[in-house]
């Protein structure tokens, strides 16, 4: 099985005009986006909550999260980011992806366009006669 790495420009959404350009590990199968935390304490991003995740082996570790804004490829989106520690893998995940409008394609392994579907309200507008 091939993986898929891409290269995003990530920033502290009160400073967007400040970057880091970040490889990641895309992992649809994770929730989250991982960051160094160094990377997003350099960039300013605080902290707004912890949270305990559930690692494959069956143990748990807390780490912390803040917000952060993802660029690809002219495509921007603010997500939820975890605050990666020693040992922690640098992954792009699925509310990310979803974030910038893309998919993972698992044939090709690439990033697709994501549909973006709007449905229409089913309530119609009742005239006054």
């Amino acid at each position: 099985m091939a993986l898929t790495h891409v290269s995003v420009r990530i920033a502290n959404p009160a400073r967007a005009r400040r970057f880091a350009q970040v490889k990641f590990l895309v992992d649809s199968g994770a929730v989250y986006s991982v960051v160094p935390a160094r990377t997003l304490e350099r960039l300013g991003v605080k902290p707004h909550s912890r949270r305990t995740f559930l690692l494959a082996d069956g143990s748990e570790v807390t780490r912390r999260m803040g917000d952060a804004v993802f660029r690809l490829e002219g495509r921007q989106g603010a997500s939820p980011v975890i605050f990666g520690e020693k040992g922690d893998s640098t992954l792009l995940g699925a509310v990310t992806l979803e974030s910038l409008g893309v998919l993972l394609d698992p044939l090709r392994r690439e990033l697709r366009p994501l549909p973006m579907i709007l449905a229409p309200s089913t309530q119609r507008r009742v005239s006054n006669r």
